[in-house]
């Protein structure tokens, strides 16, 4: 091989391994946790006369029972490990129903709470109180995100970045997202690689539309027509007002 062969060859081995390489911090491990679109430990409901809501995915609540399962019309599988409903497409799982459902559930739950410490307590931020709290018309490279406020979503926010890029957006107070609005994903970028790790409580406002896994200290609410791609893994309740919430 002759020199300028050689060297064009180390030249596009450089190149395709820069490419390749994802931007941001290390992917956050949900472990059992991922197995849930919607993972909750009081409750979980939605409110059929607004409409009815659309999950994709197996949802979750654990130590509530079952009974804090509230407004999907749960049937009751024949060996009582699962129920189902029409306004999901999968599996409902409560404290409460037969083995081995109880056990995969405190599993799950101890993986979210693990989540969350790792997600909210990784240090170094690459950007800190961003925009003061306010994100609306922002674009946001993949990085470590930190606020000591709440933060709000009031015009839509785009997150650029490749399909192996990531985002941790660290945020002691509340997240709210304004009506209407939304986050956008443009470059390739994946709602399965965006973690908002929320010390507060978390409202989509009506007909929002939402990317990433939402991982809330406290309850997650989406209002009337509100979509999420990701997954809402909240520590107290998930409330749902016709909410399409699909895994990512």
């Amino acid at each position: 091989m002759s020199p300028t062969t050689s060297s064009l060859a180390i030249a596009a081995i450089l190149f395709l391994s820069n490419t390749c390489l994802a931007a941001g911090p290390l992917a956050v491990p949900l472990g059992t946790a991922a197995n849930f679109v919607i993972l909750a430990q009081s409750g979980i409901s939605t409110v059929p006369t607004t409409g009815i809501s659309a999950i994709t995915g197996d949802i979750g609540i654990s130590p509530g029972p079952a009974t804090g399962v509230t407004g999907f019309g749960l049937i009751l599988s024949a060996d009582g490990t699962d129920s189902t409903s029409t306004q999901i497409t999968g599996n409902v799982y409560a404290s409460s129903y037969t083995s081995p459902t109880p056990a995969n559930l405190i599993a799950a739950v101890s993986d979210m709470g693990t989540a969350y410490n790792n997600a909210s307590g990784r240090a170094n931020p690459d950007y800190t109180e961003l925009g003061s709290g306010g994100l609306g018309g922002l674009t946001l490279t993949p990085g470590l995100y930190k606020w000591s406020t709440d933060v709000g979503i009031a015009t839509p926010v785009t997150l650029a970045g490749a399909a192996t890029d990531t985002w941790i957006f660290q945020i002691a107070g509340d997240l709210t997202i304004a009506s209407a609005k939304a986050v956008i994903l443009s470059g390739g970028a994946l709602a399965s690689n965006i973690v908002w790790a929320v010390a507060g409580d978390v409202a989509l406002g009506t007909t929002s539309t939402f990317e990433g896994i939402i991982l809330s200290k406290k309850g997650i609410t989406l209002k009337t027509g509100a979509t999420i791609n990701g997954r809402l893994l909240g520590q107290t309740a998930v409330a749902l007002q016709k909410a399409t919430v699909t895994q990512p």
